[in-house]
């Protein structure tokens, strides 16, 4: 079954050959090219992705090349019809989409610089280049997700999906409705003050004459922008966290505001240029540290909250809309929906709900984020897929199905309404 071609490109992001320009077109889709260049962008990515070795893969690396190939084409012949249609994308969609490939990238890389090498370019020279790439990106899935969103199923359609591929459907995992209640640890007073005192001393040094941006380097902590001397480049209204954005979108041109605290911790934050809505600013970042004793208040608060307070799912809603710190869930009670345990993206409550009733609270689970208590409502049988305890997954089998053989159909007959040509 092939995917949408959307799906392959999503999570891509685009590495160049260090130092090295590839010249010419691989295809031509109407006015729209294909270059070689980004061509081996791409097919460099996937390598990299798959942890191919060119030496020893060369075979396989040429059928991707050519897959890859057929997707940039059909990506190309989506972004036509989109312009035809005038589907557009709003620049702050873009802004995010690209800060978040961006800190993936430097994250993967480890750091900055050698994502930096990696690329064979500044990020401020990749964000301003990948732009318009992320632009055409966003279009054609908007685009795409336009074309299929209006395709349903009948169950008719289910049980004809279900006797059609029902030996060959993959296995059901067990799954499970879970709410969660988060409690974070957070530093004491003393490590904040200490943090603040810190970030004040570096203010006195650049009032006094030191580089902000020697200094980023030296000290912040955030290490998407410390080897940029600390700059985020030109950001958007609404594209940075309330505090840290409301300093930096109100400070005078190059005033280094007083420390201000964000959920990463603190700032000491200077505005270079600001344009409209954009804004070009930097920062130097300090997080204070957490101790033993922090780890032991925020256990101790979570086992007495479930001790004493959660005796009953009513109790559980109520206390976690009251204390919980994750602000994605806490207004709908921790809601996580149905999960399956074994990918879920917190690992450890994921396994923790192999060990936990239908019913209860569980004691405090330890993760990155702080403390979770869990609550379960309800579970679904795993095993081989069958309509009386599957009917759920396997209409969504069975609309995912028609929704990509709708797609390919369509595609095939935009191909031959479009000009392309093929050049390698």
């Amino acid at each position: 079954m092939k995917q949408l071609f959307s799906y392959l490109l999503f999570f891509s992001l685009v590495f160049p050959q260090n130092n090295q320009s590839i010249d010419g077109v691989a295809a031509i889709v109407e006015e729209h090219l294909v270059l070689k260049s980004d061509l081996a962008q791409m097919v460099n990515m996937s390598i990299i992705q798959n942890k191919m070795n060119p030496s020893t893969d060369m075979e396989k690396i040429k059928a991707l090349e050519k897959t890859i190939l057929e997707s940039m084409i059909d990506q190309k012949i989506i972004l036509k019809k989109a312009e035809l249609d005038s589907v557009v994308v709003d620049e702050n969609e873009v802004n995010l989409a690209l800060d978040q490939q961006i800190q993936m990238l430097i994250s993967q890389a480890g750091g900055e610089k050698k994502a930096e090498e990696a690329l064979g370019q500044s990020i401020k020279s990749f964000r301003r280049e990948f732009w318009y790439e992320m632009r055409d990106r966003l279009l054609s899935e908007k685009y795409q997700q336009q074309l299929i969103n209006n395709i349903k199923v009948t169950r008719l359609d289910v049980l004809n999906f279900y006797e059609t591929y029902k030996d060959s459907l993959p296995t059901i995992p067990l799954k499970a409705k879970v709410r969660h209640c988060l409690i974070k640890v957070k530093p004491s007073e003393t490590a904040k003050n200490f943090s603040i005192s810190f970030l004040k001393d570096l203010k006195i040094k650049i009032e006094q004459g030191a580089l902000f941006s020697d200094l980023a380097k030296k000290h912040s902590e955030d290490p998407g922008s410390k080897n940029n001397g600390g700059e985020l480049g030109w950001v958007n209204r609404g594209s940075l966290v309330k505090s840290f954005e409301a300093a930096a979108f109100t400070s005078p041109i190059n005033y280094i505001t007083d420390p201000v605290e964000s959920e990463f911790g603190f700032h000491l934050i200077e505005t270079l240029k600001k344009k409209g809505d954009k804004i070009l600013v930097r920062h130097i970042l300090n997080i204070p540290k957490k101790t033993e004793e922090d780890n032991l208040l925020f256990f101790n608060f979570a086992t007495t909250l479930k001790n004493d307070s959660i005796k009953t799912f009513k109790d559980f809603v109520f206390y976690t809309k009251k204390y919980s710190d994750d602000e994605n869930t806490k207004k709908v009670g921790g809601n996580l929906g149905w999960i399956d345990p074994n990918n879920y993206s917190i690992p450890e409550i994921g396994l923790a709900i192999k060990y936990i009733k239908k019913g209860e609270c569980s004691p405090p689970i330890n993760s990155n984020e702080g403390y979770h208590l869990i609550w379960i409502e309800d579970f679904k049988k795993g095993g081989r897929p069958n309509l009386q305890d599957h009917w759920f997954d396997i209409e969504n089998l069975s609309l995912n199905k028609k929704k990509m053989d709708w797609y390919q159909e369509w595609l095939e007959k935009s191909r031959k309404d479009i000009f392309i040509e093929i050049k390698i």
